[in-house]
């Protein structure tokens, strides 16, 4: 099967799929757009362009592929004061996130992009499994002497419960894929939609640790094969209440 589809008799030759190809995997030949049937890296960008539809790929599933929403119809100073002061947040409320939200938290990290579109970052919602997972990473916290103070000295002030990684919040998501980048993309588009949703979000560095001391934890995950847990986004209703943004040091900012 092909990756791309041109329908000639929609094709208007305006070039436009071909100028924004990523690999040249298109050109115009009689007026028309052609598909060299090789090169392509599914990015979609032809199909996204094309003013009258000419462009198909069979491959996807473009039921959710409507007109664009441009990201200018949000009020940018808005949105950077919503930046601001979003917070890390450690209390939770006893509320299930309902599975509509979860939906969309999900398709935000789905849509993220990805280095030479490989789409290859996987989400594991620990659902059922959480409880068990988080006991062995309390346990492993507890056993052997400073294996705490690996990640962070201020645990030497810190009660390990049995709550301590997932602060009894309802939801946990771990982000996994071959690439950090592809991961940390994904988990920051998800971290914002989440936030939209009224939600809070910890990102969980000391669980990631975990995957990687302990291969029980890793293999309770059940990653797709050569995949590495990225960011693991505990989430849920805030049980605390901030009230003005937190000062930031300054910039540090070249220019060269």
């Amino acid at each position: 099967m092909e990756k791309i589809v041109i329908d000639s008799s929609k094709c208007i030759g305006c070039s436009q799929c071909v100028k924004d190809c990523v690999a040249s995997s298109l050109y115009i030949e009689n007026g028309k757009a052609v598909f060299r049937g090789e090169g392509c890296i599914g990015c979609a960008h032809c199909y996204a362009v094309c003013p009258t539809g000419a462009v198909d790929m069979p491959e996807y599933d473009k039921k959710d592929c409507v007109e664009v929403t441009s990201m200018t119809e949000i009020d940018s100073d808005v949105l950077l004061q919503a930046m601001k002061s979003r917070r890390t947040i450690r209390q939770y409320k006893d509320t299930p996130v309902e599975k509509e939200k979860i939906k969309k938290i999900l398709e935000a990290g789905r849509y993220a992009p990805t280095g030479a579109n490989s789409q290859n970052v996987a989400f594991t919602v620990l659902g059922s499994k959480q409880d068990a997972i988080e006991k062995e990473c309390v346990k492993l916290f507890r056993a052997g002497v400073g294996i705490g103070s690996k990640f962070s000295k201020s645990l030497s002030h810190t009660t390990i419960d049995e709550h301590f990684f997932f602060k009894g919040a309802p939801l946990v998501i771990v982000v996994s894929a071959h690439n950090t980048v592809n991961g940390t993309i994904a988990s920051a588009y998800m971290e914002i939609m989440a936030n939209s949703l009224g939600l809070g979000v910890l990102y969980s560095g000391f669980f990631c640790g975990c995957t990687k001391l302990n291969p029980k934890i890793k293999s309770m995950l059940k990653l797709p094969k050569g995949h590495k847990a990225v960011t693991c986004l505990i989430m849920g209703y805030p049980d605390v209440k901030y009230q003005r943004i937190a000062p930031r040091k300054a910039h540090s900012v070249k220019k060269l």
